[in-house]
């Protein structure tokens, strides 16, 4: 997917931001050759795969928002909304040190700020509780709850908003033998069998 076609599914994504991605994706196809940041088979799709995708989450995410994305991997969604969202406050959350570098070289060479937690999503953000977590291709429901739910204890009005495919059901069958959770589903713009899930109102269920 081109330029252009990304401009199609957002025309209201700036030109600055626009030349940022076009550096973040010029980047990433130089650091896949030696690091495994993104599927080998995605890369020439990366425009729609990776970055529209993340994208779309920015609809959903009010000015000024605190924003930890966790398991960043390449930065998909965190760093996307980061340029496309500079009002946002973004931390990423990557335990692997060499896609953190990744990271904040992209950080770098586009001039957005974001922070880079180089740890274990489980060791949190010390001094910062966020309003929304962002997950893209991490792990399923059930698990991402099981990271997210000590924020959710601090903040009752976290908001999840989880990139998932097809199996999002059955794991919202599993995570709901753990999680009492409320949640609703908004299609994607980029693939018919996947969504965006927005979970809140997470409580571990007790275990007798």
């Amino acid at each position: 997917m081109k330029e252009p076609e990304f401009e199609k599914l957002f025309p209201n994504v700036s030109r600055e931001s626009l030349n940022k991605l076009q550096i973040y994706h010029d980047l990433l196809v130089k650091w896949q050759k030696a690091i495994n940041l993104v599927g080998s088979k995605t890369l020439p799709e990366a425009w729609v795969r990776h970055f529209a995708d993340s994208v779309q989450l920015a609809d959903y995410i009010p000015e000024g928002a605190v924003v930890a994305d966790i398991g960043s991997g390449a930065g998909f969604p965190g760093l996307v909304l980061a340029i496309v969202r500079p009002d946002l406050q973004v931390h990423l959350i990557e335990s692997d040190e060499r896609k953190c570098q990744f990271l904040k070289a992209v950080s770098r060479e586009t001039d957005v700020l974001v922070r880079v937690h180089t740890q274990r999503i489980e060791a949190g953000i010390e001094g910062v509780l966020p309003n929304f977590v962002t997950a893209r291709a991490l792990a399923d429901v059930r698990a991402l709850l099981g990271y997210v739910e000590p924020w959710a204890e601090g903040n009752p009005d976290l908001l999840c908003l989880f990139l998932k495919g097809a199996n999002v059901d059955q794991e919202l069958g599993e995570a709901a033998a753990f999680f009492d959770f409320s949640h609703s589903k908004e299609p994607s713009k980029t693939a018919r069998d996947a969504c965006i899930l927005r979970i809140q109102s997470i409580e571990q269920k007790s275990r007798v």
